[in-house]
């Protein structure tokens, strides 16, 4: 049972990395200017925008190795929680077309890294699940 908790572990972390990673790497190929555009409207330096990277890039890449993986699923946390209130806010209490919640992408991507905090990076990691932030 042990083995299937651990493997289990590594399938929530590789689906909430690989999944992030996308949205990162699209930033990465197609630049910051539409979420520092966002940023400026909202009277947020549009230079934090570089902060959307370490969320989307550095952090699923820590969570995706097991490497300070309770950090780095913070770190997501925080990064789904700006993007909620700074571009998802008015879709909160609507539903997509198709009839599920329209937050339904942006819940996941929240509520995985929790369950990554909580459960840690496994045994299956570069730190094998070892240490206060694994």
């Amino acid at each position: 049972m042990q083995n299937t908790a651990e493997l289990g572990k590594l399938v929530l972390r590789t689906g909430l990395a690989v999944l992030l990673l996308f949205h990162g790497i699209s930033k990465l190929m197609n630049g910051l200017d539409p979420i520092a555009g966002m940023l400026a409207k909202a009277g947020i330096p549009p230079a934090l925008a570089y902060l959307a990277l370490i969320g989307e890039v550095v952090a699923p890449a820590l969570i995706l190795i097991g490497l300070w993986t309770r950090l780095a699923a913070c770190i997501v946390i925080i990064n789904m929680t700006v993007a909620i209130f700074l571009v998802h806010t008015g879709q909160f209490f609507t539903l997509s077309p198709t009839g599920g919640w329209a937050l339904e992408l942006q819940a996941f991507y929240f509520i995985t890294a929790i369950a990554v905090v909580l459960l840690g990076a496994g045994r299956y990691s570069v730190a094998g699940g070892s240490g206060k932030w694994n």
